[in-house]
This record gives structure tokens, C-alpha cells and sequence, in this order.
């Protein structure tokens, strides 16, 4: 199990500098011009973030509401009895609600679990997994759809949401089977 950890580490040290590398090398084998693509790409990213401003602040302050109301801490409360026979602590269930809905949200779950259980903990390593491998469905759907005006979202949202539930439960499944 050990080389199998070291292997991970290995790859997980050598990924985005291997990618990084790799786009630029495919790039130059195409005679792209990588300087100004980038650049131009740059260009693009910025005006799509002024178009996106609205969105994003209708999202995190019903976030916002949803944390300071108590809502978080009850639906915990409630979803803990299932998580339990997955081997999921309690614990990690925020982590598990707030990162479909916001990243920056997220991260401070991700913190105060890291701060009080330490990062080498099981629920330390537990939510950093969850962290890594899923996404902000609703985040994405309200800013990125409502950026473009795009009104009839359902199969995505059964998506994300699907796609959200798997990445907690292989994250629970990796990392009980890794470090447990």
C-alpha cells in the first residue's frame, strides 16, 4: 500500500508542471502562437468575468443565507445517520453539501475541518479528496447558464448533482481504503 501511496504523491507532484509542458510543446508543434493565444484567451476570460458579476453575487449571498440561517447544520444533522454506514464522518457531511454550491465556501469548510482534525486526519484527507474531485454544480449552473441566458438547465442539474453524489462516495471509498 505504501508504493502505491508514493506512486500517487509521485504523480500528483509532477501533473500540472507535466501538463503546463505538454500544452506548450503541442502548441509549438503546431505552429501556434502561445504568447498571444494566451493572451487572447486572457482577453476573453475577463469580459466573460464583468458579464458573470451579477450571478456570482445573487449566488454567494443565498449561500451566505443558507449558513448563517442554520440550514446547513440541520440538513447535517439529518443526512448524518446515512453517512455514517458509508463510512463517512459527520464531520465531512458539510463539506459533501456546501462544495456543490460554492468553492470559496468550500475551502473554509475545508479549513476548519483541517485546522481542528489536522491535514494527515481521515476526515483531514477525506475532504481534501472531496475538494479535489468534485465541482461546484450549482455555482457553475447559475453563473455560467445565466451568463449566456440559457433557462432550461434540468438534465444538467441531474448531472451535476449525480456526478456530485459519486465523487463524495469514491472520495469516502478512496480514502477509507487508503488511510483507514
Amino acid at each position: 500500500m505504501d508504493s502505491f501511496v508514493n506512486i500517487v504523491n509521485i504523480l500528483s507532484l509532477l501533473a500540472i508542471p507535466g501538463l503546463v509542458l505538454w500544452i506548450v510543446v503541442y502548441g509549438a508543434s503546431k505552429k501556434v502562437k502561445i504568447y498571444e493565444a494566451f493572451i487572447e484567451g486572457a482577453k476573453e476570460g475577463f469580459n466573460v468575468g464583468v458579464r458573470i458579476i451579477p450571478y456570482l453575487v445573487a449566488m454567494l449571498v443565498a449561500i451566505g443565507i443558507f449558513r448563517a440561517g442554520g440550514a446547513m447544520e440541520l440538513l447535517s444533522r439529518l443526512i448524518a445517520p446515512v453517512t455514517s454506514l458509508i463510512g463517512m464522518p459527520a464531520e465531512a457531511l458539510p463539506m459533501a453539501i456546501i462544495r456543490p454550491l460554492s468553492g470559496s465556501g468550500a475551502l473554509g469548510v475545508m479549513s476548519e475541518i483541517i485546522k481542528s482534525h489536522g491535514a494527515d486526519s481521515l476526515i483531514g484527507r477525506m475532504v481534501s479528496v472531496m475538494m479535489g474531485s468534485s465541482e461546484t454544480t450549482f455555482y457553475v449552473l447559475a453563473v455560467y447558464f445565466g451568463s449566456v441566458s440559457i433557462t432550461r438547465g434540468r438534465q444538467a442539474v441531474l448531472g451535476g448533482i449525480l456526478v456530485d453524489v459519486i465523487a463524495v462516495l469514491v472520495s469516502v471509498f478512496i480514502v477509507n481504503l487508503m488511510f483507514a
